[in-house]
């Protein structure tokens, strides 16, 4: 207690170092704060968007189906009855919000003289308005139950193909008996989502019409919607294996979403390096100035040294002053971190598409529990490293030597 109440009033009395040390540790971790808590409302966003507008939180399909089944969807076909058993024990389970059934086939769309493939989706529109809110419609209307042949397109594939709300156009698949069928539907509705390349190719139509389309009765998969993301691995233990043991897979969203894992890698990467570059710029400031402390100090450390302290005591000294330090920058910067992340998000952040998306946003900066105890280690942690060369120097001289220091 006594050497942790003298290395407060070390730090107290020599308060304009103190205040330079405090800033360097305040101006990192606000640094890193607003830096990590954008990447946090990137990540957020993109899952919700992925989840919501494609990929749901997880898919049940016939085992082996994303392993190879995919080729050949309909030789993996789920079951045709939409009261079946299993679909609503799914359907009926604690957390879940809503279990749509999907057909997937690809084909080509055209419109007057121009034909482009596409990759399309069946599904059941009155589930899909609860299952697909990261689906936003920018023009016309979504689909309806009562408008079969009425279907949604991406932004992109209509502008390439060139229609617009209420025109016609005629969709050619290859059926399961590797026939040749078409349908001619109506644009109900252009749609967006966060992925460009989503975007670009594909559509979707009412499920029945999808079933008429391919000549099939089932589904190539199940999606499941549940009130949480975050409970979707508590979902794969209670239902994972159950499934298993009938012949289903249960894949969750973070297996399906390359795109999103491989961001999340990416930008935590530079998160990492400018936690690194962040921390070397603290224990350089820290460092240099205990270091000044060390040789303003060196007299006043010898006499505490000849009166019987140990050199032991003298290295404590010093790396609990700069521990204080860091709690003190840590606690600052994060109040100060917390209440500029607020404003900032108040504000907004315009940003550009980035690679692989088709709008600009306005971004926000979310900060976490998480990151508020990443950003105290970063301090504290930086802080006990850097002191940790002065102390040992202070602990470390001759006596005499420091005794007689500028004399």
């Amino acid at each position: 207690m006594l050497e942790l109440d003298v290395a407060v009033r070390n730090v107290l009395r020599q308060r304009r170092r103190a205040l330079f040390a405090l800033l360097t540790i305040v101006g990192g971790v606000v640094a890193l704060m607003l830096a990590s808590g954008f990447i946090e409302w990137i990540f957020l966003q993109m899952r919700e968007s992925t989840i919501q507008s494609q990929l749901g939180h997880v898919q049940v399909v016939r085992s082996g189906y994303f392993e190879g089944g995919a080729a050949d969807p309909y030789a993996n076909l789920l079951p045709a009855d939409e009261a079946n058993g299993e679909l609503q024990s799914l359907s009926t389970a604690p957390g879940v919000q809503v279990v749509a059934p999907r057909l997937a086939f690809t084909g080509l769309i055209s419109f007057g003289e121009a034909t482009l493939s596409f990759s399309g989706e069946g599904v059941d529109p009155g589930k899909e308005i609860r299952l697909s809110k990261g689906i936003q419609i920018i023009s016309g209307e979504p689909m309806s139950p009562s408008d079969p042949t009425g279907l949604v397109i991406g932004e992109g594939l209509a502008a390439n193909l060139g229609v617009k709300v209420g025109d016609r156009v005629v969709l050619l698949v290859t059926t399961k008996s590797r026939g040749v069928n078409g349908v001619d539907c109506h644009v109900r509705g252009i749609f967006s989502t966060y992925s460009k390349s989503f975007d670009d190719s594909s559509l979707r139509v009412p499920l029945v019409t999808a079933r008429k389309l391919v000549k099939v009765a089932g589904a190539t998969n199940w999606v499941v919607v549940l009130d949480r993301t975050d409970a979707t691995s508590l979902f794969m233990e209670q239902y994972g294996a159950q499934l298993k043991s009938k012949g289903f897979d249960a894949v969750p969203w973070y297996d399906l979403a390359d795109f999103y894992n491989k961001t999340v890698v990416l930008f935590s990467r530079q998160v990492g390096v400018v936690k690194l570059l962040i921390g070397m710029i603290i224990i350089l400031s820290i460092s240099n100035t205990l270091s000044m402390a060390v040789i303003e100090r060196m007299n006043e450390i010898g006499t505490v040294m000849a009166l019987g302290k140990r050199r032991k005591a003298v290295l404590r000294m010093f790396i609990i002053e700069g521990v204080i330090l860091g709690l003190l920058g840590g606690a600052l910067g994060v109040v100060v971190g917390y209440l500029l992340a607020h404003l900032i998000s108040a504000i907004g952040i315009p940003m550009p598409p980035p690679p692989g998306m088709a709008k600009g946003y306005i971004g926000e900066i979310m900060i976490t529990p998480l990151l508020v105890l990443d950003a105290l280690l970063l301090a504290v942690g930086t802080t006990l490293i850097a002191s940790i060369v002065p102390a040992w120097r202070a602990s470390n001289v001759i006596i005499v030597d420091a005794l007689r220091h500028q004399r």
